[in-house]
């Protein structure tokens, strides 16, 4: 629960935080009065702010509040030139990259909204957002607070899940996926075009069957099916990915061909052709919605490597898609890898290789610029030696 005193009085109401926050200890009551220079200065001294005013001004404080995040101070300008003329390596780079994400983060989650148990918002000029909250949090039997940055970000979500992102054609048609709040959106095409592209092994011919390991969405389960494979079986461990995946096959007709498990890894059983798209950044998240993005000491990579033999049948493959931005980034070598693979008894068969195409890999004023730039996207063909 959240407190805060309203007319001297104490008032309480959940409090949810999918970054994981603690509830606020220093909440104020603001309105449109509040400058976005007082909001600044009260955010940084670790005050959380309660907006009852209109939502579009609350909105604006927020993009304000923005601005002057983004626009330090000239003392701290200075320091922050200190510590880029300290950064030996790429690695300190990342770091301190995550560093000012969360700091940044950190100050403009202390703008507060209060919704009610039906996912209505009771400021002025609000939006009608009871089904996109719905959507990320369920039913509720209570009001709930949680930070307007938030709320901005389940509303974005909901116009993702209507209007889906298009990841092939077929029969001239767009096949499109529409992913869930929470659950990471398939916007990096270059992958799936490898999925497209590479040749599938010969021994499908007697066992059409197929693994997708870590589900998300369901788009690369949905390629297997779409490339004629009779039966795949889709493995997560997230709530929000199998539903947003079982959503997308059912929507696409495909039920007949993929079946999806919350399991850990790989299911019981073996397949010809087992395709995983772990996290590619060996790193802790910071919230739930980072799952997707970063995994801890490379544990999905290694458990699907490592246990990848056991579960192929004869003459099978597995297919590891992978970026090569962790080498950019120094948090993985690539003789790590490849001694990964040599471990699990596997050997390297065929690599298909492709140039990431969004914009950060062209943003020359990114942070990560060298090594966004330098990326490069794997599908590697594996096979028991």
């Amino acid at each position: 629960m959240i407190q805060w005193d309203e007319g001297g009085q104490p008032v309480s109401a959940k409090w949810h935080s999918e970054n994981g926050i603690a509830p606020h200890k220093k909440i104020q009551i603001v309105d449109d009065t509040l400058t976005a220079d007082m909001a600044y200065r009260l955010a940084c001294a670790g005050t959380a702010m309660l907006y009852q005013g209109d939502y579009q001004n609350a909105k604006q404080l927020l993009q304000a509040l923005a601005r002057r995040v983004d626009r330090p101070a000239k003392k701290s300008a200075r320091v922050g030139r200190v510590a880029k003329e300290k950064i030996k390596s790429s690695l300190d780079t990342f770091n301190l990259h995550r560093l000012t994400q969360s700091q940044r983060a950190r100050i403009l989650g202390m703008i507060l909204i209060q919704v009610n148990a039906d996912h209505t918002i009771s400021l002025r000029r609000a939006p009608n957002v009871a089904l996109a909250c719905l959507e990320a949090y369920g039913r509720q039997e209570n009001s709930y607070v949680i930070s307007l940055r938030e709320l901005l970000g389940v509303i974005s979500a909901h116009e993702w899940r209507k209007t889906g992102v298009q990841v092939l054609t077929r029969d001239d048609e767009e096949v499109r996926i529409y992913p869930h709040y929470g659950v990471f959106s398939p916007v990096r095409a270059e992958y799936i075009e490898l999925a497209l592209k590479a040749p599938l092994p010969e021994s499908l011919m007697q066992n059409s069957i197929a693994f997708d390991i870590g589900v998300g969405t369901g788009v690369l389960a949905v390629v297997l099916a779409l490339r004629n494979i009779q039966k795949i079986v889709a493995t997560d461990m997230d709530d929000r990915a199998i539903a947003c995946a079982q959503d997308n096959v059912n929507q696409l007709g495909l039920r007949d061909q993929i079946a999806i498990e919350k399991t850990n890894l790989f299911p019981k059983d073996k397949a010809t052709l087992i395709v995983c798209n772990p996290p590619w950044l060996p790193a802790r998240p910071s919230s739930s919605l980072e799952h997707s993005i970063y995994d801890p000491n490379s544990q999905m990579l290694k458990g699907f490597l490592g246990d990848l033999k056991n579960h192929l049948l004869p003459n099978g493959e597995g297919w590891l898609i992978l970026s090569d931005l962790a080498e950019h980034l120094g948090l993985r070598t690539r003789n790590e890898l490849l001694d990964w693979i040599e471990q699990a008894g596997l050997k390297v068969i065929n690599r298909l290789d492709t140039r990431p195409t969004h914009q950060k890999a062209f943003d020359k004023e990114d942070a990560l610029y060298a090594a966004r730039s330098a990326e490069v996207t794997s599908l590697w063909r594996l096979t028991v030696k």
